[in-house]
């Protein structure tokens, strides 16, 4: 969430740095509705000045021989019920604007940031670099990873769709054995690195998605449960995040990294007849997720060491991949500066995501007001969050069933994997 001063004392930059994600924010009925609510306030505040003076006058006056059933007392008191009455009416009022003033603030996406590249959308993202050409494979004909994992039983759709429907997947035999392999191998990388293990619930009520920014603008990509206040979260991110909401952490504390493994659920809504086959875009799928609150004087060198942890998973892989820098028009709804990670898939010989990894600033911690104390200063600040994938599990054993294929049609496992395993070949 933005910072309503900040909208208030920056309109244009404000307005600007909107406008620059593409489409179209206007920022004055916020600052109209905020004047009015502030002058609201400034009413309500000098009635109550004078409500508290009156309530001090009538006992002085009284102990100074004033009658206090007399006219002057009694005027005084009359006067008091009359602020009282202004007041109570004031209130309603004031609370009614500061509700449609958050409303509308919520709705705003965070400000990207002064080093975010300028661009429209995806196709005016920057390189930054690539990793990896040596392992990008020599045999032609690779098949496309849900074709060889069907012929070879380990994947199967047909069945997943009778049990659910269409974007859902069974994984078989060795296709389970593989996704758990991964998802091992990553949080022992992870952990190693310095991140703490957490096991959230995979259900959150509406609070935590509106704390991390996918509520209210996202709720039709989300699953809802419906009798309760409960959503299947679309990332770890979501719990992680919310499992400090409404805290003030000690400065001493920070940085927190935290990991978590879990399933994912999102409704992909906008994107039927993409990626219908597959593993790349489905409704459930099982994610390592990478979490860090942290100073706010830190974040953006944190960013480049979290981009690090995501990419050592690729390299220990040998996975070829590159990292993208987005652009200001095709930033997430949450972040002010993102590194995607996408690893190459030889059967259609394109880089697709894996990864995206992003600095929130205090845009979530303002929604879900986690600060942190620093010892010998006054006052809080809200910390810095970010978030990455560690990495997108499904889309990782595309990656693998593409790029470790062989000629005779059999799979090497990559030499990471092969303890958890125990074997070399599928």
């Amino acid at each position: 969430m933005l910072d309503i001063k900040q909208i208030r004392e920056n309109p244009e930059l404000v307005q600007q740095r909107l406008m620059s994600r593409g489409d179209k924010y206007d920022i004055q009925p916020i600052l109209a509705l905020n004047q009015k609510q502030r002058e609201l306030e400034a009413t309500r505040n000098q009635l109550q000045a004078r409500g508290n003076e009156i309530a001090s006058q009538i006992p002085q006056k009284i102990k100074a021989g004033a009658d206090p059933k007399g006219a002057e007392i009694e005027a005084l008191r009359e006067e008091g019920k009359v602020m009282k009455a202004k007041i109570s009416e004031l209130e309603p009022q004031e609370k009614e604007l500061k509700e449609q003033i958050q409303q509308l603030v919520l709705a705003l996406p965070n400000l990207p940031s002064a080093s975010t590249p300028l661009g429209r959308g995806e196709e005016e993202n920057v390189e930054i670099r690539k990793w990896g050409d040596e392992y990008i494979p020599k045999n032609v004909g690779i098949i496309p990873h849900w074709e060889i994992a069907e012929k070879m039983g380990i994947l199967n759709v047909e069945r997943a769709v009778k049990v659910a429907q269409s974007r859902f997947i069974t994984l078989i035999g060795a296709g389970a054995a593989l996704e758990r392999a991964l998802i091992q191998f990553m949080l022992n990388t992870q952990i190693a690195a310095g991140y703490v293990e957490v096991i959230p619930p995979i259900l959150v009520n509406t609070d935590s998605l509106t704390a991390t920014g996918q509520l209210p603008k996202f709720a039709e990509e989300s699953f809802k449960c419906a009798a309760d206040d409960l959503w299947l979260i679309p990332t770890a991110e979501v719990p992680v995040t919310n499992l400090y909401r409404g805290e003030i952490l000690s400065a001493e504390d920070l940085p927190i990294y935290h990991c978590a493994y879990t399933p994912c659920f999102r409704r992909e809504a906008g994107s039927y007849g993409r990626d219908m086959r597959g593993l790349i875009r489905l409704h459930q799928f099982n994610k390592v997720e990478l979490v860090k609150f942290v100073h706010p004087n830190s974040s953006f060198e944190e960013l480049e060491k979290l981009v690090g942890n995501a990419e050592a998973i690729l390299k220990a892989l040998k996975l070829p991949y590159r990292v993208i820098e987005l652009c200001t028009g095709d930033l997430g709804f949450g972040s002010t500066k993102t590194y995607d990670l996408e690893v190459w898939l030889p059967s259609s010989g394109k880089y697709r995501e894996i990864s995206s990894c992003s600095n929130c600033g205090d845009f979530q911690a303002r929604r879900a007001d986690i600060r942190f104390k620093e010892s010998g200063k006054k006052g809080t600040q809200f910390v810095h969050t970010l978030n990455g994938s560690g990495l997108a599990i499904g889309r990782t054993m595309a990656a693998v069933l593409e790029n470790y294929q062989q000629a005779d049609g059999t799979i090497r496992i990559p030499e990471v994997l092969q303890p958890f395993m125990g074997r070399e070949v599928l």
